[in-house]
């Protein structure tokens, strides 16, 4: 796989590589990495981060150093099988909750819903189903992933066309989740600042909001992150399944149906009328997950505090945040990036 940047974003300054001294801040990013890695870097644009001095534009999409070692890795060696299940997504639009629903799903017949030793009572949804760049390939290692039983199921936030090839040429399913861009801002923006040091003041809501409006958020632009699922979808339906988090909060049952489907597995008759698929809903509610004690403490993935994973999960959250210039003119952009695309959110514009 071809490790090259696609694309350079206008105004954005290069670093090409350089026999001079490399600045401490850029040295920090470059900790613990290979060569390889750290030769790249010196070569992408990159912008300020909020948890890592930089956030490198790589592929066409902007993500922070280790994270670009691990998808180098995982796009060098990953190979999918037809029968596997990946979960997509961009931070901060479900992605725990889809982990939780999908899970459910595939394994009732092992794990039936109402058991009192479920899998999800005892283990945070991250434990359950990996990421490639947080888990399996972190630190450029290379998992043995051959003797996983099938159906394998799978995570990640890497954008459509840097998927591993196999991926996408094989036969394997791809379920991708995505969530208002207004009330995604606003979590990605909290999120942020608990996961920065304690020795860094907070990220002004401004500051931050300039940059998703650019573009620059982990895995985006937002909009090109939908847009390569969502496209994927509208072609090859039967390969990706596009789902929208306000409208699974809005109607949890026909979407679970329509998933299980999707996998393969649809719910019989029996199971519907014994309530498996209300009980699947229930186990992965917000309400649930949040009040069980794996979720509350320990860290199912490196530098990120479970409890942090369960914040409101509601839809219109940013109302509460966002004043109505900085809503119109996120709403502006939605309309800009992805007018024409048939991908829609509600945005209010008005004062």
């Amino acid at each position: 796989m071809p490790v090259s940047n696609k694309s350079t974003p206008h105004s954005m300054v290069i670093i090409p590589l350089t026999k001079s001294p490399v600045p401490t801040s850029i040295q920090e990013d470059l900790e613990n990495l290979d060569p390889e890695c750290k030769e790249l870097l010196l070569s992408l644009p990159r912008e300020k981060g909020f948890r890592t001095p930089y956030i490198y534009f790589f592929q066409g999409f902007w993500c922070q150093p280790k994270e670009i070692e691990a998808i180098i890795s995982f796009q060098k060696h990953f190979r999918a099988r037809d029968t596997d299940v990946v979960l997509a997504s961009i931070p901060k639009s479900g992605t725990t909750w889809l982990k939780a629903l999908a899970f459910s799903i595939m394994n009732r017949k092992h794990f039936p819903v109402f058991s009192d030793h479920h899998p999800l009572l005892v283990s945070n949804p991250h434990d359950l189903v990996s990421f490639f760049e947080y888990k399996l390939y972190a630190g450029n290692q290379v998992p043995e992933l051959s003797e996983l039983s099938e159906p394998r199921l799978f995570a990640t936030h890497i954008p459509f066309p840097s998927l591993q090839e196999s991926i996408k040429k094989s036969s394997c399913r791809i379920i991708y989740i995505c969530r208002n861009p207004l009330d995604t801002f606003v979590s990605s923006w909290i999120y942020s600042n608990k996961l920065r040091p304690e020795t860094l003041p907070p990220v002004p809501l401004e500051d931050a909001f300039q940059k998703y409006c650019k573009g620059v958020i982990g895995f985006g632009p937002f909009w090109d992150h939908m847009l390569g699922y969502w496209k994927e979808s509208l072609e090859r339906p039967d390969k990706v399944l596009f789902l929208k988090y306000d409208d699974l909060k809005q109607d949890i049952t026909s979407h679970l149906k329509k998933t299980a489907t999707f996998l393969g597995c649809p719910f019989s008759v029996e199971e519907e009328r014994e309530g498996v698929i209300e009980g699947i809903a229930k186990l992965c509610s917000f309400e649930n997950l949040k009040d069980l004690e794996v979720n509350k403490s320990g860290k199912s993935i490196k530098n990120f505090e479970n409890k942090h994973l369960f914040r409101k999960a509601e839809t219109g959250d940013w109302v509460n945040y966002l004043p109505p210039s900085m809503a119109r003119k996120l709403a502006q952009v939605m309309k800009d990036k992805l007018g024409g695309s048939g991908l829609q959110f509600k945005a209010v514009l008005q004062d």
